[in-house]
């Protein structure tokens, strides 16, 4: 017979089991009632062409068995928006790793060029000791506290003017990556209908904040 904490040990393993199902079914109906309540439609399986509608985003290249579900879509302010849970897997075997991302998708309206901007962390020190350096702004606490990576520094430079740099400071800490038309805003860990919410204000505000002439000339087909 197994000794007696192995069936303890097995106990406690179905009932987290229980316990995350049911709380992801919770979230599941919020989100629906949540989608329901704005009028948006909601796809249990997700989207299977984002990174086909959405090359420029890099997040949507990382690691492999990518895919999504609780695709919510619909109309903000006159901007096509998504919202979902996005997930891939990096390394395999006993180093796998599944990373759940909640994110939100908002079309600009007009195109844009690829620019990420996030929290600094550890191993950017590391990337900038091996000459992997972000793009640095006159504000050194900005610098300091935000990694923000693009082919064209004018047009991060464009974006990230005075006021954008003082709203981003106060912001959710989340990751903003604009692609080629579109701006998506995400985390770690699945989003909820707060956190789609929140996630919702911080692209609208990015776009609210980009200067009208930098709009104006990407409308254009020029760069700003």
């Amino acid at each position: 017979m197994p000794p007696l904490g192995f069936f303890i040990v097995l106990a406690a393993i179905a009932a987290f089991g229980i316990y995350s199902w049911r709380k992801d079914q919770q979230r599941k109906q919020a989100l629906q009632e949540w989608a329901a309540g704005r009028r948006w439609r909601y796809a249990a399986k997700g989207l299977r062409d984002l990174r086909t509608r959405f090359a420029g985003l890099k997040i949507l290249d990382r690691g492999h068995s990518r895919g999504s579900g609780n695709a919510i879509t619909g109309n903000l302010d006159g901007h096509e928006a998504i919202c979902l849970d996005y997930k891939y897997v990096t390394g395999s075997g006993k180093n796998r790793t599944t990373h759940r991302i909640g994110m939100v998708i908002l079309d600009c309206g007009f195109p844009t060029i690829p620019l990420l901007i996030r929290r600094e962390h550890a191993f950017d020190k590391v990337g900038e000791f091996l000459g992997a350096d972000d793009i640095d702004f006159e504000s050194g606490e900005f610098s300091r506290k935000f990694y923000v990576k693009s082919n064209d520094r004018k047009w991060a430079y464009d974006i990230i003017h005075g006021r954008t740099m003082d709203y981003l400071m106060q912001a959710p800490a989340v990751s903003i990556e604009f692609g080629m038309g579109e701006i998506a805003v995400y985390r770690n860990g699945y989003n909820d209908p707060a956190r789609h919410e929140e996630a919702l204000a911080v692209a609208r505000r990015m776009l609210d904040l980009i200067p009208d002439y930098v709009i104006k000339q990407m409308k254009g087909g020029s760069k700003p």
